[in-house]
């Protein structure tokens, strides 16, 4: 009886069969299989509208501190998506956005004293909703697994992943340090880097998504970081005599370093959606707006960088786009430029006001040379395994510091001095197994794939990007992407499940 009120209470209908029965209400209630409500679940989910409205919740949360509701509408879309899909892709926009709803106000290292952690009842939902939300996606994966029977993907990169972690996690291992915190954080790392690539890329059906799927996530979380972006000039202090003060620009999960690390990684997926469109003139404008707005985050590392990959974005786009759609993109972009000389003609003087303290900073390494001096003797005192990552002699937020080790703010030196030449080693192999993946047959995904990638990667040349959970979380999942598809392409069905041998 209960089977059937369930039943007719969610539809409805019979239409068409799935293609795998591994959706978990489903499976305790076979009668939903192909209902109208099961398979309009199944497209929104697979939708742009979904991917929008996760982006649209992360920049509420952050600009209005709703960071709790927010969560609890994460994790109903999540138990939602789980129930009634057939893998976990419902979990890749949510995991991609999670980080970046934290409000300025409850930015840890700038009220220390105020923000929701210190909460014990917030901190206690908090983490009710990222147990469950673990809960559900390692469930789903299992399941996923199982119904599989063996058609799955094998994870390539797993390897090298495997390989860079460990290589953290015997860092200093022949000195005088506290080996119990660096394994713990080298964990840390490694799960940071290659959990969610794991999960996704055994228990997403990547046959099944469309490939502009992740280029319009991240045209969207773009979106919402202009957003996150321009509330920062709202904060208090931000202004002062006409000019802004950067060190005044900061949200609840990063300083304006992180914001820009993220922004330029957002500007080649509107770049792949004008360079496979036919008409993708506005998807090059779009990426001109971004990168206008990776200019407002004021980071140094970040503007130079990210034109970089600006510049190559807009190269590729105008190589690569449809035939059809090249003179409008040409026509853009040349537009687009002149506009820019003509604001800057007209407006130089509030333009040099917005941008004083940058101007004023200059080329001030911010003691950054001096760090990099000392991080090259600790190298050399300890060239094989390095002196582990809190011994290492770079700079930390008091606040963290009792987790967060020091940092380098250069990705080589911090892995020479914390690793040693066997952390570079490891990176070294990680790093060629990628560039085999890219430069395997290129595609336009792994274009976008490499320039975000990129984006990260040279961001960390003066910053610690790629030791900050969040970005590297998100990396993981790019690679997820791109093998993902790179499988589909070569029509590969590897073991993956747990009951069925190889066939």
């Amino acid at each position: 009886m209960c089977e059937k009120a369930l039943f007719w209470a969610f539809l409805f209908a019979k239409r068409g069969q799935t293609c795998y029965n591994c959706r978990m209400l489903i499976l305790a209630f076979p009668k939903l299989k192909g209902t109208l409500f099961a398979e309009a679940s199944e497209r929104f989910f697979r939708s742009p509208l979904y991917v929008i409205l996760v982006a649209v919740l992360m920049a509420v949360s952050e600009l209005f501190a709703l960071e709790l509701p927010v969560y609890y509408a994460y994790l109903f879309l999540l138990l939602y998506g789980i129930l009634f899909t057939e893998d976990t892709l419902c979990a890749v926009p949510i995991a991609c956005c999670a980080y970046m709803t934290l409000s300025p106000f409850n930015n840890p290292a700038k009220y220390p004293t105020t923000n929701v952690f210190n909460d014990p009842d917030f901190v206690a939902q908090f983490c009710i909703i990222l147990i469950a939300a673990c809960v559900l996606l390692v469930a789903k994966t299992v399941i996923v697994l199982f119904e599989r029977r063996g058609s799955g993907f094998f994870p390539e990169l797993l390897s090298g992943f495997l390989i860079l972690g460990i290589s953290y996690m015997l860092g200093g291992i022949f000195t005088e340090h506290d080996a119990l915190k660096d394994v713990v954080f080298g964990l840390a790392q490694l799960a940071s880097l290659c959990v969610l690539y794991l999960l996704f890329i055994l228990s997403v059906d990547w046959r099944r998504i469309r490939k502009s799927y992740f280029p319009i996530l991240f045209t969207a979380i773009g979106i919402a970081m202009c957003v996150e972006i321009a509330g920062m000039y709202t904060l208090p202090g931000v202004f002062q005599n006409g000019n802004v003060l950067r060190e005044k620009l900061f949200t609840g999960w990063g300083i304006y370093n992180n914001v820009a690390c993220m922004m330029a990684m957002c500007i080649p997926a509107p770049c792949y959606l004008a360079a496979t469109r036919k008409v993708g003139w506005g998807y090059a404008l779009l990426a001109g707006v971004f990168y206008v707005f990776l200019l407002l985050t004021q980071s140094r590392g970040g503007i130079l960088f990210g034109t970089v990959v600006f510049v190559l974005c807009v190269l590729y786009v105008i190589i690569c786009c449809k035939p059809a759609a090249r003179p409008g993109v040409l026509a853009v972009t040349i537009c687009a430029l002149v506009v820019v000389l003509i604001l800057t003609a007209v407006f130089h003087k509030q333009i040099a006001a917005l941008f004083d303290s940058l101007i004023r900073v200059g080329t001030d390494p911010n003691y950054r040379d001096k760090i990099y001096g000392r991080c090259w003797d600790a190298f050399l005192g300890a060239p094989w395994f390095g002196v582990g990552f809190y011994d290492t002699p770079g700079v930390t937020f008091d606040i963290f510091a009792h987790f967060m080790p020091p940092r380098a703010h250069n990705t080589y030196l911090q892995i020479l001095t914390s690793c040693g030449l066997f952390g570079m080693a490891a990176y070294l192999f990680h790093r060629l197994q990628t560039l085999s993946l890219f430069f395997g047959h290129p595609t336009h995904e792994k274009t976008f794939v490499a320039l975000s990638v990129l984006a990260l990667l040279l961001t960390s040349i003066v910053d610690c990007n790629f030791f900050n959970f969040g970005p590297v979380m998100i990396y993981g999942m790019l690679f997820a992407l791109a093998e993902g598809f790179e499988h589909v392409r070569r029509g590969r069905r590897l073991y993956v499940s747990l009951m069925t041998p190889v066939r």
